[in-house]
């Protein structure tokens, strides 16, 4: 899991080079204008899916992971609180392959931090995280999708 400020997202190209392509996308739309739904960016290796979000509580939120994908998420509107537990320490759960993402509701993170506006989170897959965990019933976000 990385946290950071936008400004240096480009510095973990070398980590993931498909993050050059989310750099560029970005430099060229406006994410908080863009229309709520999937855009491509490079075929099924990159997209982004903006999303308006519900607000849940640490208790409401479920830990998920992806095992193909990469996550990049940022808030458009408002901060956001995301719960995260490495994915050796999670309980065995049903994973869905076709949609790279198992879900694991009831089971509290290890750890909850913030992320504001301006900033962004990368869960790699071996990190289980909690999104949305935010006081507005209702908020824009951006989630990048790279393959891993």
């Amino acid at each position: 899991m990385i946290i950071d400020t936008l400004d240096n997202l480009a510095r973990y190209e070398s980590l993931y080079p498909l993050i050059a392509e989310v750099v560029a996308f970005m430099k060229n739309h406006d994410l908080e204008h863009l229309e709520a739904g999937m855009h491509p960016i490079k075929g099924e290796v990159a997209y982004v899916n903006i999303q308006m979000a519900k607000g849940k509580t640490e208790n409401e939120a479920a830990i998920e992971y992806h095992r193909k994908m990469i996550d990049i998420q940022l808030p458009l509107e408002t901060d956001e609180r995301y719960g995260y537990t490495p994915l050796a320490d999670l309980p065995e759960a049903h994973f869905d392959e076709e949609n790279d993402f198992a879900l694991l509701p009831g089971v509290r993170p290890q750890t909850i931090f913030n992320v504001k506006k301006g900033q962004f989170v990368l869960f790699t897959p071996q990190d289980g995280h909690a999104p949305c965990i935010a006081d507005k019933e209702q908020f824009k976000k951006a989630i990048f999708k790279i393959k891993a």
